[in-house]
């Protein structure tokens, strides 16, 4: 069986082992940004359907002759989006993980009416309130949650955030879990290669994972 499949099967054992009340409910995003597709292949030919991309040109050169032929793949958009991509993001992902702003919010709004699609999508909660980082603050969460329902129908299905590097990710964890469950959604878009296993505590519904799978980057 070839590597990535067996790291793959890993992982889901290591989720079920770690969590059993979420067995087998906890989707993996297979994070392929920068891969080949031949690096890819295998694990779409053993059926896995969920893959992440962070930049909206190689997921369009990568994807849509594929997405094409297996209707039932699902593209996750998991880095920064720039509003003047949006046109072309709305038509290749099914899903956004970094809503955070309601600029990009009008304009999601605006494609997608288009072209009649409605994407699955994740506020990004800027949990520490990180300069650096992009993301809704916890205290303007429902304003904009409401904003985003009300003025341009989006379909909001959860919550995504990256706590802050080499800190014990727990208490931010927690913390979105918390007001996720204030605002009745869902999903969570929680924990990464080096966190999954934490972010399982608090109930993630979706765990981004490259590197476990795919190895290093080159």
């Amino acid at each position: 069986m070839h590597k990535i499949i067996n790291n793959l099967i890993e992982i889901k054992k290591e989720i079920n082992s770690n969590n059993p009340r979420l067995q087998n409910k906890v989707k993996i995003i297979a994070i392929s940004k920068t891969f080949s597709i031949d690096k890819i292949l295998p694990l779409i030919d053993y059926g896995h359907l969920d893959f992440g991309e962070n930049k909206v040109q190689e997921a369009l050169d990568k994807w849509s002759d594929l997405k094409k032929n297996k209707e039932n793949l699902r593209l996750h958009m998991v880095g920064k989006l720039q509003t003047n991509k949006v046109k072309h993001a709305v038509k290749i992902f099914d899903y956004i993980h970094s809503l955070d702003s309601l600029k990009l919010a009008k304009k999601l709004s605006e494609e997608q009416l288009k072209i009649k699609k409605n994407l699955k999508l994740f506020i990004q909660i800027n949990v520490a309130n990180e300069e650096q980082k992009s993301g809704i603050k916890i205290e303007d969460l429902l304003s904009f949650y409401k904003t985003c329902v009300s003025e341009y129908n989006l379909q909001i299905i959860g919550l995504m955030c990256l706590p802050p590097v080499n800190k014990d990710p727990s208490s931010y964890f927690s913390e979105v879990e918390k007001v996720s469950k204030d605002l009745s959604l869902p999903k969570l878009s929680m924990g990464m290669s080096a966190d999954y296993l934490t972010a399982l505590k608090y109930n993630t519904s979706y765990v981004r994972i490259g590197s476990r799978i795919f190895g290093k980057r080159g």
